[in-house]
């Protein structure tokens, strides 16, 4: 009987966690631009591209690093696999006025868009950043990564390569 509950809870709690749920198809939902405006998510993923979807914020230092890293390669990555990165802040009302200095002071070449109830992120079942995903043309979700290490970029851009075939 311990071993049914036991099993039951671990069920439960990994479905929570996002390690058995599967999505591969974007959720819908109402993102801000930059400049404060509501845009509908689906629509900003351009369906003629692969779309890299970096979820972020402005007190991560992982977070800043990958879309650093990612910077320096991201214009050969346009060239190569005509190829889309939208970063994605996950920073709450208070914080999200320092996104757009931070993008300024960056010079990240991405766009960027702010879900400030974090409204998207739930519908994609994950809890921390740096979290990425992979789209392909198709809009399907055909690869997600947490966090982030030095390296992870050249991992990503192997990812990318293969849809771009």
């Amino acid at each position: 009987m311990r071993t049914v509950i036991s099993t039951t809870f671990l069920f439960f709690f990994l479905s929570f966690t996002g390690k058995i749920y599967s999505q591969d198809q974007l959720p819908q939902a109402t993102i801000k631009s930059i400049d404060g405006q509501n845009v509908s998510f689906e629509e900003i993923v351009n369906s003629e591209k692969v779309t890299i979807i970096s979820f972020w914020a402005t007190w991560c230092a992982p977070c800043k690093k990958e879309l650093d890293a990612i910077a320096d390669l991201y214009e050969d990555w346009q060239d190569q696999y005509n190829v889309e990165l939208i970063a994605v802040s996950v920073d709450d009302a208070r914080a999200a006025a320092k996104v757009k200095p931070m993008i300024a002071e960056k010079g990240w070449p991405y766009r960027v868009f702010i879900d400030t109830n974090q409204s998207l992120m739930r519908s994609l079942h994950f809890q921390t950043v740096p979290y990425t995903i992979l789209v392909d043309k198709n809009q399907k979700i055909v690869y997600t990564h947490s966090g982030y290490l030095p390296g992870d970029e050249l991992e990503l851009e192997e990812k990318v390569a293969k849809l771009d075939q």
